[in-house]
């Protein structure tokens, strides 16, 4: 970081970690951010490992959640039971890292009155590869909490996930955009990337069978388009062409070929998954 960064940006965002077992990251998570942002919380799920111990010795301040089961999840559970200092909040994962880029423009947008919320950029990396090409990837994940929280979903029992994952954040007022991005670069191996995306695609399964007209015109125009599309044959093909062969995937050599691949996999799960669930409610 520059000296002039140092001396003068200071961030009034409180800046929310949801983490288990992240003791590969959490202390490169928390390395981006100490000197910047005035109140840094990890929200921990019981974690087995030093996940905890490490946030403490960086100077983070740890929460301890038990879910339930119904909503609210992590992430709206934090903005509705813990005292924030700052009204924005900036939720990471801990395998996602800031840059000096980021910083300096956070620090020209975030008292832009005209927005309630930002949807950030990120930069990843897949098989120890910086991902440079397919289909970019976002998550609004910067906001006034007063201004908005993560759909409610009423139906949780079925999902196993304690945070949410897929839901979005429902917003009052104007979204912008931060184009610099984040780092995401997870540190655990591809049986750990796979065993969460089967969570996932299970999360994905359900939400669809679930899903009513009126949750469904709260979504994004790409929540939109990727939901009247997840139970088609076809959008695992036409996915991995676009991302792999359109959007240059194939660029990224063998790590792209993989993550594409991988996702091909994931939507085709989550179209079997759907089958499933359908068959076993109709059969009930």
């Amino acid at each position: 970081m520059t000296e002039e960064l140092n001396n003068k940006m200071h961030y009034a965002i409180s800046v929310i970690i949801p983490t288990l077992n992240e003791e590969k990251n959490i202390a490169n998570c928390i390395k981006s951010l100490r000197g910047y942002f005035a109140e840094i919380l990890v929200i921990d799920s019981g974690s087995n490992d030093k996940t905890c111990e490490i946030a403490i010795s960086l100077g983070a301040k740890v929460v301890e959640f038990s879910w339930n089961g119904i909503f609210p999840k992590k992430r709206n559970w934090t903005l509705r039971n813990i005292k924030l200092i700052n009204d924005w909040v900036l939720f990471l994962d801990a395998d996602e890292f800031l840059t000096e880029e980021f910083l300096n423009e956070l620090g020209d947008r975030v008292n832009q009155d005209i927005y309630s919320g930002y949807w950030l950029n990120y930069e990843n990396y897949f098989f120890s590869k910086k991902i440079r090409y397919g289909i970019p990837f976002k998550k609004l994940a910067l906001f006034n909490k007063k201004k908005g929280e993560y759909e409610k979903i009423e139906r949780d029992l079925w999902s196993g996930l304690d945070m949410e994952v897929h839901e979005h954040p429902i917003i009052d007022g104007n979204v912008g955009e931060i184009r610099a991005k984040i780092i995401h670069r997870d540190y655990k191996n591809f049986f750990h990337y796979l065993e969460k995306h089967n969570k996932y695609s299970s999360w994905e399964a359900h939400r669809y069978v679930s899903l009513n007209s009126d949750e469904f015109q709260q979504f994004t125009f790409r929540q939109k388009i990727k939901y009247r599309t997840l139970n088609s044959w076809f959008l695992p093909i036409i996915f991995f062409l676009y991302s792999y062969i359109i959007k240059l995937g194939f660029l990224d050599g063998r790590a792209g070929f993989i993550l594409n691949f991988s996702k091909l996999i994931y939507l085709f799960q989550i179209k079997c998954k759907i089958i499933e669930i359908s068959e076993k409610d109709e059969s009930n």
